[in-house]
């Protein structure tokens, strides 16, 4: 039976035979009203619970890996926070054992010290002799008048120069003793210039070691802060990761640019060496053997770079390099700078190398032109626009370059682990952040679901709506002015059984 047909069955005129099937379908959803009301209703409140469940369980999955992000976040900023200390601590005990340790000695020197000053200031501090008491009888009979008496006059000039003579001899006795101090004093002039020199070098000290005990509080307030796990704390840790991460991430890019220039380097003399026409399949990608030689190489100067960081414990990416005895450590520390001062050594020859080959590469191409050209004949360094006589700059910065480079790539090991672990938590919270969203999301498309699976319900009885009226109108005279209320209540029921579902939910509740 085709459409038409089925469309023409009750009467030949379409228009007619429409009108009966509509009255024929809206009679069926009228019938089926209830039913069709809760089967919507029905399948929104199973997606709408169904997905909420879903939502709980991402939130629940949420809150753990954020309780794991606080921990490991607390945990590597305890960790960095207790490397802290073992440094200041390692340069307190440093400190000590430099300068302090020969304190006793220090004592005992400056205990000698003081004890020549002691006895060079009890010298000089000896009273110089006084006058003869006999010169005051003599000053007085000097005075005595001679009265014109020749031999009384004689007598007394006598006595005038006996007296002039004592005060010499007692002034120059006086002068001599002055000397003698100012020797005394003049020789404690070392021991005391050792001394303040001692005393302030002691003074350096202690003052540096009570800046050290200063930095040493405010770590361990900062540790003591971390121990007690507050919100504000974290807080703190994670903008300061998130800030660290993009610092690391930027100069791990200057280092990857860093390995690019290294690879181009060493690139072209190494397709000389093992050729360039050789290749190899690796990972889907068709890649020249000389390529993953040079590769090969910038790989292990960055290997050797983060080995000998770790050998010299200023990284911690490898624990077991950090847990060898010291005899082992420095072993492994020679070891590794050996092979990479070779690698550098290497590549600063393939750097000349390769200069060399850009030359050849140059005079192959001018004997080219020059073949195809009538004009005159092009000098050396024209193409490249360099004399020729400064074509050893380029080719000895290509050495140094080569040198230098695999050195600075081994420092790459500190950023490294820096941004492996400020990574960890960034890409932590991203992922929180992630199922927070999709939560939301699926409570979202629950709740819009149950709002749409409504919206057909009203739909529905739209489209039933003339025998809606029609049993409304009936409920309303059968029921009488008294029963009006109930026949009221009972025709929304009727019409709306999301309404009483809602109430008996609510009653359920109750």
């Amino acid at each position: 039976m085709t459409w038409e047909q089925i469309l023409t069955l009750w009467s030949d005129s379409i228009a007619l035979s429409v009108l009966i099937w509509l009255v024929i379908l809206i009679t069926l959803l009228y019938l089926a009203r209830s039913p069709a009301h809760e089967a919507l209703l029905g399948l929104g409140r199973g997606i709408q619970r169904s997905l909420r469940l879903a939502s709980r369980s991402v939130m629940k999955a949420e809150q753990q890996a954020q309780a794991r992000n606080r921990e490991v976040l607390l945990n590597m900023a305890e960790e960095q926070q207790q490397r802290i200390l073992e440094r200041e601590f390692h340069r307190v005990n440093a400190v000590v054992r430099r300068d302090l340790s020969g304190y006793p000695a220090l004592q005992r020197q400056i205990g000698n010290q003081v004890a020549k000053i002691d006895e060079d200031y009890r010298e000089s501090t000896e009273v110089p002799p006084a006058p003869p008491a006999w010169l005051d009888a003599v000053e007085a009979v000097a005075k005595i008048p001679s009265n014109g008496d020749p031999t009384v006059a004689r007598i007394l000039e006598d006595i005038h120069g006996t007296l002039n003579k004592a005060s010499r001899d007692a002034i120059e006795e006086y002068r001599a003793a002055s000397q003698k101090r100012h020797l005394y004093l003049k020789r404690m002039m070392p021991h005391w210039r050792q001394i303040s020199n001692q005393l302030e070098d002691v003074g350096k000290t202690i003052t540096g070691l009570e800046e050290r005990a200063e930095v040493i509080d405010t770590q361990m307030e900062r540790f003591e802060e971390m121990r007690a796990k507050t919100d504000r704390v974290v807080n703190t840790l994670s903008a300061s990761a998130t800030k660290q991460f993009f610092v690391d991430g930027l100069v791990m890019f200057i280092a990857i640019l860093g390995g690019a220039v290294n690879f181009w380097l060493i690139q072209r003399p190494m397709s000389e060496m093992v050729g360039a026409s050789t290749g190899i399949s690796l990972l889907g990608l068709d890649m020249n053997i000389s390529h993953i030689a040079a590769i090969v190489i910038v790989a292990l100067e960055v290997a050797m770079g983060i080995f000998l960081m770790e050998s010299l414990r200023i990284t911690r990416l490898f624990p077991v390099i950090g847990s060898l005895d010291d005899r082992m450590r420095r072993r492994m520390i020679w070891v590794t700078f050996t092979i990479l001062f070779i690698l550098a050594s290497i590549e600063s020859g393939l750097a000349y190398m390769r200069d060399l080959l850009a030359l050849q590469d140059e005079a192959l191409t001018q004997e080219i032109i020059q073949s195809m050209r009538d004009g005159p004949e092009i000098v050396a360094g024209e193409i490249a626009g360099a004399p020729p006589s400064f074509r050893w700059i380029p080719s000895v910065a290509q050495m140094i370059l080569g040198f230098i480079l695999p050195f600075a790539l081994a420092f790459v090991a500190i950023p490294l682990e820096s941004f492996v672990h400020s990574a960890r938590n960034v890409f932590g919270r991203l992922y929180a952040a992630g199922l927070r969203a999709l939560a939301a999301v699926l409570r979202f498309i629950g709740q819009f679901l149950m709002g749409l699976m409504r919206v057909l319900v009203q739909l529905y009885d739209v489209i039933v709506i003339l025998p809606l009226s029609i049993e409304r109108l009936v409920a309303r005279r059968g029921g009488g002015g008294t029963s009006a209320a109930p026949a009221a209540t009972l025709a929304t029921e009727r019409a709306s059984p999301l309404l009483s579902s809602d109430k008996n939910n609510k009653e359920g509740k109750k």
